[in-house]
């Protein structure tokens, strides 16, 4: 019985010690992500095509004359 107290003990210091880790990096910004801001851009063309659009909007032209450049 004295066994599971101390793999309790262990497993509980053992996920302790993985959290803290897990909170020191995110503090020290291990997880932000500067690299898709700066492509987000390239791919706006994709999400334009995927909404609806209605008829006389701006949008509709720019597509339409991005079609005609592409042709």
């Amino acid at each position: 019985m004295s066994v599971i107290y101390l793999l309790l003990t262990i497993s509980i210091v053992v996920a302790l010690v993985f959290f803290a880790a897990f909170i020191i990096s995110v503090r020290s910004g291990q997880y932000d992500d500067s690299y898709t801001p700066s492509v987000r851009m390239l791919f706006e063309d994709e999400v334009v095509k995927n909404t609806t659009i209605e008829p006389n909007t701006k949008i509709k032209k720019s597509t339409q004359l991005n079609k005609k450049q592409k042709l």
